[in-house]
């Protein structure tokens, strides 16, 4: 079974376009997001996906896997759905899908979200959680959150606050959803297929089409935060992450 990180990277952007290409610490973006997939220890590939020969002749000079991919695909599922098929994966082989505006997330993180996968055959698909620390991540809507069952299964991901406590004094934990996604290559081509959903059109949030068909996705929590780069100003806050580590 092979394990393969797909990175889909486009270079318009309405906040902050040439994001992928942005300079930090003497690097483009996408080649920190590239160098630390190679680092987890289960992975046997890393690519990144892309429409722009910009992006794809970045990563050449810095030695990267790069694929053209259609200027067709409509989400970065589907980007990585193409990629997938272009590299020649098999139905049963691993997909990682690692947004490209997280260049500093531990490896690490990858393995724990594939590690359910060796554990439960039948598994489609499986994603990342992280315990807010941050209180501000709570209601702020840019953060999304989610709910989970007793078994790790997706309830719910939304912008809002959940679970919304009626009592002010109730102490429970919110959980952040970190945009890191596994997924069978025959499920990914399942999922790309699946119709937009009522409740993903509201909230914008891709993973809860899969919810609203009936699928399952497995959550796992782990002890790594991942921060973004949303904006211009969010380079020097990762550099400055970069310099105290």
């Amino acid at each position: 079974m092979k394990i393969a990180v797909i990175i889909p990277s486009r270079y318009e952007s309405t906040r902050f376009a040439g994001k992928p290409l942005a300079n930090i610490a003497g690097k483009p973006m996408i080649q920190w997001v590239f160098e630390k997939s190679s680092q987890a220890a289960n992975v046997t590939g890393v690519f990144v996906a892309t429409d722009d020969e910009r992006i794809y002749n970045a990563v050449q000079r810095f030695q990267g896997n790069a694929v053209m991919t259609s200027p067709e695909n409509r989400t970065g599922t589907d980007r990585v759905a193409d990629a997938a098929e272009k590299i020649g994966l098999g139905l049963d082989d691993i997909v990682v899908n690692v947004q490209g505006d997280q260049p500093l997330f531990d490896p690490r993180c990858l393995d724990e979200m594939v590690q359910p996968f060796f554990e439960d055959s039948d598994l489609e698909m499986s994603t990342l959680a992280f315990k807010i620390v941050n209180p501000d991540e709570i209601t702020n809507p840019k953060d999304c959150k989610v709910t989970f069952d007793r078994s790790g299964y997706a309830l719910y991901f939304s912008r809002s606050p959940i679970p919304c406590g009626r009592d002010a004094a109730d102490g429970f934990d919110t959980y952040k959803h970190l945009g890191f996604y596994a997924y069978t290559r025959r499920f990914l081509e399942t999922f790309r297929r699946l119709p937009e959903g009522r409740l993903e059109a509201i909230e914008k949030l891709e993973q809860l089409r899969v919810l609203e068909h009936g699928h399952r996705i497995r959550v796992v929590v782990t002890e790594y935060d991942s921060p973004e780069v949303d904006l211009p100003e969010d380079i020097a806050k990762i550099e400055k992450i970069l310099a105290n580590s």
